[in-house]
């Protein structure tokens, strides 16, 4: 709320303290890869043979593709409905496509080879100095996958990554002192930068977006959360620490490892947590899912582009593709969205501008919703496997003391 108020009244203030978020957003990935390896590698290794892991592995890929498939469904039905660009009448040729260059060249790597090849690192540790999710969790996983197979689960390497977790874990405890700070910079820069003005000028937009994620959350997810044997609003209050940070910053990946850290003291088996959460953000992405659609409707609207339902089911199945790379890059929302546009070449490019200004606040509402839909998918992928505490998890939700339950 201070950095609002500041970005508000004081806006070339507000904007000048970027440095802030940015800094402590930077401090928190710098931190992503090693704790995603070190966890991924761990709860393979845990789980005992090749066989859970495989089993695990494929129920957790078979719920992403479920869920993220009607995250897109819900976006296309919404802006088919709502038509939040209808009526702009924008000729595309007053658009500055300049603006969009460089986000196109970006997602040119995300073609299905490209992408292929980008999630493969040039060395071992490069994985880990690139901080790139998929990089690491290829090695990651294949090196948990060899430690299981051996009979190694309990051996020393693993050992040596569990003390490695753990001293992980205490340097974001650490780091997570300074979220205030990284939020109110981070929230008065986008105010100062973006004002109300562009909140105005696409007012629907952003309006029909946070409102189908509300949507796709309490329906959806809900529904899932009842289905799994639990409230999906005592979970929110639960989190309710991880969703604030996720707002301020408008990355989920600042909640990451505190997420990990919460699951597992609600009760869900330690090994279900470190392969299904980090696996989560690079294919469960559903905030993202919802906004490539809306946002390629509203693209349509506002050009005056009409698109066919055949049309849109062929944009739909490519996106159902091009969704699962957008943790491969910074930005990945728009980036994928510039991917899609410039590969199927149904709507011009240059309309991505239209979306510039108002990008940042979108971000926060695909963040938060990307955030949650990888805790439902936790806890439901565990209750699928018999792998949570099920009096436990009842007791924290309904205000268990926290530090009580982890002694």
């Amino acid at each position: 709320m201070l950095g609002v108020a500041l970005g508000h009244f004081a806006p070339d203030t507000g904007a000048a303290l970027r440095p802030l978020g940015e800094l402590f957003i930077k401090l928190v990935r710098m931190m992503i890869a090693p704790i995603v390896f070190v966890t991924v590698v761990t709860g393979i290794a845990g789980l005992g043979n090749l066989r859970e892991a495989g089993r695990l592995g494929f129920k957790a890929i078979l719920y992403f593709e479920l869920v993220s498939t009607l995250a897109l469904v819900i976006g296309l039905v919404v802006g088919n409905l709502v038509q939040p660009g209808h009526g702009l009448n924008i000729d595309p040729r007053s658009l500055d496509s300049n603006a969009v260059a460089s986000f196109v060249r970006a997602g040119e790597q995300m073609s299905s080879v490209g992408f292929l090849f980008h999630m493969v690192p040039d060395s071992l540790l490069g994985a880990l100095a690139s901080g790139e999710i998929l990089q690491v969790l290829l090695v990651a996983i294949l090196l948990g996958a060899v430690l299981a197979g051996s009979g190694q689960g309990d051996g020393a390497i693993v050992r040596l990554l569990e003390e490695a977790g753990k001293a992980l874990f205490g340097m974001i405890g650490a780091i997570m002192y300074l979220a205030p700070v990284g939020a109110f910079g981070a929230m008065a820069f986008t105010v100062g930068k973006y004002g109300v003005g562009a909140l105005q000028q696409l007012g629907m937009l952003i309006v029909c977006f946070y409102a189908t994620a509300l949507i796709f959350i309490v329906g959806v997810l809900g529904l899932i959360a009842r289905a799994s044997g639990f409230s999906l609003w005592r979970l929110l209050v639960y989190l309710k620490d991880e969703i604030v940070l996720v707002l301020g910053t408008s990355t989920s990946e600042s909640a990451l490892p505190r997420l990990m850290e919460k699951l597992e003291r609600l009760g869900v088996a330690r090994p279900v947590v470190r392969l299904v959460v980090p696996t989560g953000y690079s294919f469960n992405l559903d905030g993202i899912a919802i906004y490539l659609t809306m946002a390629s409707l509203f693209i349509a609207q506002a050009l005056n582009v009409p698109l066919s339902i055949g049309e849109q089911i062929g944009l739909l199945l490519v996106l159902l593709l091009t969704s699962k790379g957008a943790a491969a890059v910074t930005g990945g929302g728009f980036i994928t969205l510039a991917a899609t546009l410039s590969s199927t070449h149904t709507l011009p490019v240059a309309g991505l501008a239209l979306l510039l200004g108002i990008d940042r606040f979108m971000s926060e509402a695909r963040a938060i919703t990307n955030m949650i839909g990888n805790a439902v998918a936790c806890l439901a992928v565990a209750r699928w496997e018999g792998a949570v505490d099920q009096q436990r998890m009842r007791s924290m939700l309904h205000g268990g003391d926290l530090d009580a339950s982890t002694r």
